[in-house]
């Protein structure tokens, strides 16, 4: 029999449809909003068999401090044809000399690890119907002015410029906030993802903060779906089941080169905006 050709094409906003589809095959909760989002930050290629998408990857990249890669599907029915192989050297291609993250499944390490990244921690999905609890203290609601503080804490925290992304999540979301001296000193975005609703980024100067603009955004919420993609690093995975937000899974943090910016940082990425976006 035949195999028939399968063709690399720039991911566009025709081919959301079928990637939608794709994720809901691997079980992923994306709505055709969070993709239509990933790719209006992203560019991307899919690929293509007979007219039809059977595999996606998108490259996020943070102007020229670093790019991730996220998306990465194939269709289950392709496997073992190279096509998950195919999709990483184009997006590596579209990333150029940008050090590189991503978040790996168990399946997709080896080929990861065969393209020079690293495991560099583990990401842990937490998600569930949120407790009933009161509201912290010492918590506010952001303002539209204080958007350029939350940027530039985020730029701190994550070590690369995340502009874009983070006016992205003011549209679609909203942000509570830390404030101390006089300015920003912590903050945490909530928006509809999914199932419902994720929490994240969260940025914190320490884990007593990240606690309390989680809960700020939880106690609004009792008994609705939310997610937090925290690392196993932050300490707030115990914490969280506490919430009604079981661990429920996760990944594999990798990057590419293996050793990021080391600068000493006086905030800390306490929860992702997801898997995805870092």
């Amino acid at each position: 029999m035949q195999t028939r050709q399968i063709e690399i094409a720039a991911f566009s906003p025709g081919h959301l449809e079928a990637a939608v589809a794709l994720s809901r095959q691997a079980g992923w909760p994306h709505r055709p909003e969070d993709w239509q989002m990933a790719h209006a930050l992203s560019e991307g290629v899919v690929a293509i068999e007979d007219g039809r998408v059977v595999g996606t990857v998108l490259v996020t990249s943070y102007k020229e401090d670093c790019a991730t890669i996220n998306m990465v599907i194939v269709d289950e029915t392709m496997r073992g044809r190279g096509v998950g192989r195919r999709l990483m050297d184009a997006a590596l291609r579209i990333a150029g000399d940008r050090p590189l993250r991503l978040i790996a499944t168990t399946a997709g390490l080896p080929l990861y690890q065969k393209l020079g990244f690293d495991e560099t921690g583990t990401v842990m999905q937490h998600q569930g119907l949120a407790e009933e609890i009161g509201a912290p203290t010492g918590t506010d609601a952001a303002t539209a002015g204080d958007l350029p503080s939350i940027m530039a804490l985020d730029r701190l925290a994550f070590g690369a410029d995340r502009e874009k992304l983070i006016a992205c999540l003011a549209q679609v979301g909203e942000f509570a906030v830390i404030r101390r001296n006089g300015g920003v000193s912590g903050f945490a975005c909530l928006r509809p993802f999914g199932r419902g609703e994720v929490i994240g980024p969260v940025v914190a100067a320490d884990i007593e903060d990240a606690r309390k603009l989680i809960e700020h955004h939880v106690a609004a919420r009792a008994g609705r779906f939310l997610r937090v993609d925290t690392t196993a690093e932050t300490g707030l995975s115990p914490w969280l089941d506490t919430l009604g937000l079981a661990h429920v899974g996760g990944g594999i943090a990798m990057r590419r080169p293996s050793v990021g910016d080391v600068a000493a940082r006086t905030a800390t990425i306490f929860a992702l905006a997801n898997q995805a976006l870092g």
